[in-house]
C-alpha cells in the first residue's frame, strides 16, 4: 500500500495579474483545456475526498487564487473538511477587507510572495507594478492575526539583495521565510540563462542566512533552497513521487507534482471523472515512479543506499537533460549525465535582465 498523502495543492486558477519569468504554470496553455476551472461544488468534493484519504495541509494556489470569485466559499470547504488551509498569493488583490473575509471563512494561513526588497526591482521582475500592494497584503495579514510566511524567489538579478529580503521579513513580522532558490521548470527553463546565478552569489546569500538564523533563533522560520544545479545529490521530488502529495490543476487534472504533464505516456485522470482515492491508489501516473522498482542503474545499486531517501529525485529534470523520464536525475553525480548540470550553472554574463513570457496580465 502506498503511503497516505498529506498536502493537497489546489491550483485554483493560472489567472494571474504577475508574470514571473520563473512561473511553475505550464509554458503552453491550450485552448480552453486550463479555462474550463473546475466549479465550486467540484472543488468542495475534492477537499473532502482529499480529507477522506489523510490530507491534512491544503494549499490554495494558482496563478493567483484570488481572481476565484469564490474563494471565500472554497475557504470554508477546506475549514469544513478539517483541513489547515494556506493561501499562497502574490498578494497583489489582498486588500485587508478581503482578508477580513477570508479569517471569517476559517482561513488558517497566509503566504504572500515578493520578487524583491526593492520596489523597482520587484515590479520590473513582476512585470507589472505591485511592490506597495504585496507589503500592505503582509501587513494586514499580520494585524489580523494571520501566520504569515514571505516567498522570495531567488535568482542572479535579485540574490545580491538577501541582507534586504531578510530584514524585510523581519519589519513585517513574518513566522517563516521561504528563500526558494529557483528550481528550473515551467518558465525558468525557458528563461534560464537570466536566471542562473553566481556560485559565489549563492555562497554569499548562504553565509547572511547562517549569520540572520543565529541571531534571530526560532523567532522566524528561514527555508533555505539550494537549486539544484548547484546539488551533487538529488532532492527528493515533492516528498517523493505520489508519496505526500496531490497536485490538482484548474482544470480538474490531477498530479504528482507541479510539472509531470511534461512527461510524454502519462494521462493524468481528472476530479470531474474520478475519486482521488482511486487516482492515488490506482492511476498510472502515481504508480509510474512511486517506490524503487522503476530505477535504473546507477539508482538502482545506489553507493550510498539513497534510494528510499531522494526517490530517484525528478522525474522532469531527467527526462529534460537524458530524454528518459525513468534515468538517473542528472543532478547525481554518481549519473552519467551530471556533466550536462555542471554545464548549465554557467549563466549568461550579460548584465541585462532579459526573460521571455507570452503570458500577459489577467484582467481581474
Amino acid at each position: 500500500m502506498p503511503p497516505r498523502p498529506y498536502t493537497l495543492v489546489a491550483e485554483l486558477s493560472y489567472r494571474c495579474p504577475l508574470h514571473c519569468p520563473y512561473c511553475s504554470n505550464p509554458v503552453a496553455i491550450r485552448g480552453d483545456r486550463y479555462r474550463d476551472e473546475l466549479e465550486t461544488e467540484q472543488w468542495q468534493r475534492v477537499f473532502r475526498e482529499a480529507r477522506a484519504l489523510g490530507v491534512l495541509q491544503l494549499a490554495l494556489t494558482g496563478g493567483e487564487p484570488m481572481v476565484r470569485r469564490d474563494l471565500d466559499e472554497l475557504v470554508a470547504a477546506g475549514r469544513a473538511a478539517g483541513l489547515y488551509s494556506t493561501l499562497v498569493t502574490a498578494g497583489t488583490l489582498l486588500t485587508r477587507q478581503r482578508a477580513v473575509r477570508l479569517k471569517e471563512a476559517g482561513l488558517d494561513h497566509i503566504q504572500v510572495s515578493i520578487q524583491s526588497p526593492d520596489p523597482q526591482e520587484n515590479d520590473r521582475i513582476a512585470g507589472v507594478r505591485s511592490f506597495e500592494k504585496k507589503i500592505a497584503a503582509a501587513r494586514a495579514a499580520r494585524e489580523l492575526a494571520f501566520p504569515l510566511t514571505i516567498n522570495c524567489v531567488l535568482h542572479r538579478q535579485n540574490l545580491d539583495r538577501i541582507d534586504e529580503v531578510l530584514r524585510l521579513a523581519e519589519e513585517l513580522d513574518a513566522q517563516r521565510l521561504e528563500l526558494a532558490n529557483t528550481q528550473y521548470y515551467g518558465w525558468a527553463v525557458v528563461n534560464q540563462q537570466a536566471l542562473v546565478p553566481m556560485r559565489a552569489q549563492l555562497d554569499r546569500a548562504e553565509e547572511a542566512v547562517r549569520r540572520f538564523r543565529a541571531r534571530v533563533g526560532p523567532r522566524i522560520t528561514v527555508l533555505w533552497v539550494l537549486p539544484d544545479y548547484f546539488e551533487e545529490l538529488p532532492k527528493p521530488c515533492m516528498g517523493g513521487w505520489g508519496r505526500t502529495t496531490m497536485v490538482v490543476a484548474p482544470d480538474g487534472e490531477v498530479l504528482p507534482c507541479h510539472a509531470a504533464s511534461t512527461i510524454p505516456g502519462l494521462t493524468f485522470p481528472n476530479a470531474r471523472d474520478r475519486s482521488l482515492d482511486w487516482i492515488w491508489h490506482e492511476a498510472d501516473a502515481f504508480n509510474r515512479f512511486r517506490d524503487t522498482g522503476w530505477m535504473q542503474e546507477p539508482c538502482r545499486s545506489c553507493p550510498l543506499g539513497r534510494q528510499e531517501e531522494d526517490w530517484g529525485g525528478c522525474r522532469c529534470q531527467a527526462l529534460r537533460f537524458t530524454g528518459d523520464a525513468a534515468a538517473t536525475d542528472p543532478v547525481c553525480r554518481f549519473s552519467p549525465h551530471h556533466g550536462a548540470i555542471v554545464a548549465a550553472r554557467e549563466p549568461a554574463q550579460a548584465d541585462a535582465f532579459r526573460y521571455r513570457t507570452t503570458r500577459r496580465p489577467a484582467r481581474v
